[in-house]
C-alpha cells in the first residue's frame, strides 16, 4: 500500500468524527432555532428563513397577537394559556404552508411569511383571523378569545428589509386591535397606528374586558 492510500485510510476515523460533530452540531442550532412550546421557529430562526422568502416579490409579512391573553392566563391558569399558544402556532403554521415560515416571536406573539399566489391575501388572512379564533379542542369552553392580524405586502415597500416590514405590520396589528377591527393592512392610506396609538393599544390589550367572539 502506497503512502498516499495509508494516510487517506488513517484520515478516516478522523473525517467521519468531524462529519458526526458538524451533524452534532447543527441538530443542536436547529433545535435552539425553535420554540420548545409551540415547535415554531424562535425569532432567529423565522428571521433567517423569512429573510431569505423575501426574495419573492408576493410575499406578504403577518403579526399575530392574542388578544386578552394575561387575562386567559390569570383566570383560567397558564396550563390554558400553553393550550392557547399551542393551538394558535399549529393553525397559524398550517395556514403558512410549506412555502412559507412561521415563527414565535414570544410571549403571544406571532410572526409568518406567506407566499401569496393568486393575490388574496386579504380572503386568506380572513379565514386565518376566524380560524385563529376558534376555541381549543379540550379546553373549557368558556375560554375564548381573538387574535389582532396585521399585515404588510413587502411590494408595497420595496426599499423595507424585514425589519421595517415587521414594524409596519406591527403597527397595523396595534392599530386592528386599538379599534377591534381584527385585522388591518399596512399601506393602504396613513395608519393611526403611531408610537402613542400603539401604546394605547397595549394599554387597552391590558385593562379592557375580555371580547368574547370573532371580531369582524
Amino acid at each position: 500500500m502506497n503512502t498516499l492510500a495509508t494516510v487517506l485510510l488513517s484520515a478516516l476515523p478522523l473525517a467521519a468524527g468531524w462529519a458526526v460533530h458538524v451533524w452534532w452540531l447543527r441538530g443542536c442550532l436547529n433545535t435552539a432555532r425553535r420554540d420548545p412550546l409551540t415547535g415554531l421557529r424562535t425569532r432567529d430562526g423565522f428571521t433567517r428563513r423569512a429573510t431569505a422568502l423575501l426574495k419573492d416579490p408576493r410575499a406578504v409579512v403577518v403579526l399575530a397577537d392574542v388578544d386578552k391573553f394575561k387575562h386567559i392566563n390569570d383566570t383560567y391558569g397558564h396550563a390554558a394559556g400553553d393550550a392557547l399558544l399551542k393551538a394558535t402556532a399549529d393553525r397559524l403554521a398550517h395556514h403558512v404552508g410549506r412555502t412559507g415560515v412561521a415563527g414565535r416571536l414570544g410571549g403571544d406573539e406571532f410572526a409568518a411569511l406567506l407566499i401569496d399566489d393568486h393575490n388574496t391575501a386579504g380572503d386568506l388572512l380572513a379565514v386565518l383571523h376566524g380560524v385563529l379564533a376558534r376555541p381549543v379542542d379540550g379546553q373549557d369552553p368558556d375560554v375564548h378569545t381573538t387574535v389582532s392580524l396585521g399585515w404588510v405586502r413587502a411590494a408595497d415597500f420595496p426599499a423595507d428589509d424585514l425589519s421595517g416590514l415587521l414594524r409596519r405590520a406591527d403597527e397595523a396589528m396595534y392599530a386592528a386591535k386599538q379599534a377591534r377591527a381584527g385585522m388591518r393592512r399596512a399601506g393602504l392610506g396613513w395608519l393611526f397606528a403611531t408610537v402613542t396609538g400603539r401604546r394605547a393599544g397595549r394599554a387597552s390589550a391590558r385593562t379592557d374586558a375580555p371580547v368574547i367572539g370573532v371580531a369582524a
